[in-house]
């Protein structure tokens, strides 16, 4: 693992995802399984041209041919593409529907559970310093646990669904692009029965000329976002890979406060931890950066 390279791969996966959040609202009247569907309809020959250029392509043979020998794949890859598809969805169908704040919740509380997850089931040791951050967000949850006295079902969509996603990745060793790339492509027919089943989508397009770069725009972000999101996990733990989420929820709520939503004066007892929990981390980096130069060999 080089975590280095995984941290700045994870950190950029998640401004290129907080820019999707607000990019998603520039695509009115475009309603969010129309956005669903023309994401995954233009991921997928981004992501192909990405994994050739890179010489990535090899792994998409590679899990064709393992079908062969593990016939319990047909049965991980579709469910492992359904469980990714509902989150691509809710992402973008959120912030057109007031719901920006709740999935930003959901996204608060994932690291958590896949500090949990790390720790459990892959035996995985926090620093202090990221254990401190743990603990920090933790308090911030809690609060807002208490606060609402319940999660909405779009936080706990988000908060729960991605770990399994990642977990079931990891165990059956799909966490490389060409697993993301077998993901996406079989959300393909989703996406353009979702197309199809819309009957104004030519009219908006026509309607509002930006569209038609905005559109293609939305791919090109998706599929940069998705590939260094991807390789990020392959460098990190599971722990640490979730806490750098903290990055990405961050950027979503200022996306959030950018759509005119605001947060109530007891939220920002939840809020306030997690930021400190993000500024652990950053400060945690910056000294492992200030030292790495004197342990250098000379």
């Amino acid at each position: 693992m080089n975590i280095t390279r995984g941290v700045a791969l994870s950190v950029s996966a998640s401004c290129l995802f907080g820019s999707m959040y607000f990019y998603a609202t520039l695509l009115w009247p475009l309603s969010g399984e129309q956005v669903f569907g023309w994401r995954v309809l233009l991921t997928v020959p981004l992501m192909s041209l990405f994994m050739w250029r890179t010489g990535a392509w090899g792994h998409v043979p590679e899990t064709l041919k393992r079908l062969r020998h593990e016939p319990v794949l047909w049965l991980v890859l579709p469910l492992s593409s359904a469980m990714l598809g509902v989150q691509l969805w809710l992402f973008l169908w959120a912030p057109m529907h007031q719901m920006a704040l709740e999935v930003s919740m959901g996204y608060f509380i994932l690291p958590l559970v896949m500090v949990l997850v790390g720790r459990v089931f892959y035996r995985e040791r926090l620093s202090r310093w990221q254990a401190l951050a743990a603990w920090c967000a933790a308090a911030g949850v809690a609060h807002e646990l208490w606060r609402e006295g319940q999660f909405s079902w779009a936080s706990v969509l988000v908060a729960l669904g991605f770990p399994a996603y990642f977990a079931l990745r990891r165990h059956f060793k799909l966490e490389h692009l060409g697993g993301l790339w077998m993901d996406m492509a079989l959300s393909l027919p989703v996406g353009v029965w979702m197309l199809c089943t819309q009957a104004q989508v030519g009219a908006s397009l026509a309607a509002n000329p930006a569209l038609w770069w905005l559109v293609p725009g939305l791919g090109l972000i998706s599929a940069s976002a998705l590939a260094l999101y991807v390789m990020a996990g392959h460098h990190l733990p599971f722990g640490l890979f979730g806490l750098l989420g903290y990055v990405e929820p961050v950027l979503l709520l200022g996306v959030a406060w950018v759509l005119g939503e605001r947060m109530a004066p007891s939220q920002w007892f939840t809020y306030g931890p997690v930021w400190l929990a993000v500024g652990l981390l950053v400060a945690e980096g910056l000294l492992s950066l200030r030292r790495a130069p004197k342990q250098a060999p000379s």
